[in-house]
């Protein structure tokens, strides 16, 4: 089995955010690495992670970031592969992580989802490779009908729930 995804981390203390995804790519059952990397402090292991992933079998990767947050802009300067960012709340409740991320450069996307996202980074990978893989498709659409079922079924037990002055609408 061949990782088709790599969450990346700035540091072992984003991984209580970052393991969101991997939980979610275990229950979708899509082969996927896991590693922490600094953009500043291993740059070389970053350079070397980002040139390779492409090689490796890599197609989507998701890079997790506090406070400077540069990691997920410098792996999409130095790969082809898609990657989401994920604004980790370090510091400034991850506004200062949200617009290192998202403001990048024109030609160096970084497609980026809300502060400590990384399970919707994780959805948007396996839509991402569900576009060439009908059974993937297949189960990303299952996975979106049972996000609706829960919200229909929250509703029905608020129904249950009895007041005095409440209205049934």
């Amino acid at each position: 089995m061949k990782a088709l995804v790599s969450i990346i981390m700035g540091s072992t203390s984003d991984f209580s955010v970052m393991e969101k995804a991997a939980q979610f790519f275990d229950e979708m059952e899509i082969p996927f690495e896991i590693n922490a990397l600094s953009a500043h402090r291993t740059p070389d292991e970053v350079e070397k992670f980002a040139k390779s992933a492409k090689d490796r079998g890599i197609k989507v990767i998701i890079a997790g970031a506090g406070m400077a947050a540069h990691l997920p802009g410098v792996i999409a300067a130095m790969t082809p592969i898609p990657v989401i960012g994920v604004p980790i709340n370090a510091t400034l409740d991850g506004m200062d992580a949200l617009l290192a991320i998202v403001q990048m450069p024109p030609g160096i996307p970084v497609a980026t989802v809300g502060i400590n996202g990384a399970l919707n980074a994780g959805v948007l990978a396996a839509q991402m490779l569900a576009l060439g893989n009908d059974k993937m498709m297949a189960k990303t659409i299952i996975y979106k009908e049972g996000l609706k079922q829960k919200i229909v079924k929250a509703n029905q037990d608020l129904s249950e729930i009895s007041f005095k002055f409440r209205v049934k609408s």
